[in-house]
């Protein structure tokens, strides 16, 4: 079992940057794929990036590509998602998303363990 709580969400302009960080407790991490979701008001729970144990396959969503840098410190047991040049499209809710093994995707399916989320807005 894998407890996730996220962190670093808030109210940002637009063009501004925040980094997300997401600390993993419980039986294990290192060995497991991370992902980063996000989901608007009255939108479905979309993919935005992810990353795999050892870091040595990373994926983002085309809507976040270049803007945003997803890492992890397995020793810290926690993930990063670093976001620059913010829009206000990018308003939703960030959730941090854990595999049950070395596995990443883009469905949420892919991932067994979710945290609370954190919010985060960014004004036009």
């Amino acid at each position: 079992q894998v407890q996730l709580a996220e962190s670093g969400g808030g109210l940002v302009q637009a063009g501004g940057s925040l980094r997300l960080s997401c600390a993993a407790s419980g039986r294990t991490f290192s060995n497991n794929g991370m992902g980063w979701f996000r989901q608007a008001p009255g939108k479905e729970r979309e993919f935005v990036a992810a990353i795999t144990w050892s870091g040595g396959t990373i994926n983002y969503a085309d809507s976040v590509k270049g803007r945003s840098t997803i890492s992890r410190d397995n020793a810290k047991k926690t993930v990063y998602l670093q976001m620059h040049n913010l829009k206000p499209e990018d308003t939703a809710v960030y959730y941090c998303a854990a595999s049950r093994n070395w596995a990443i995707g883009s469905s949420p399916a892919t991932y067994a363990y979710w945290g609370q989320g954190t919010q985060v807005t960014v004004s036009s």
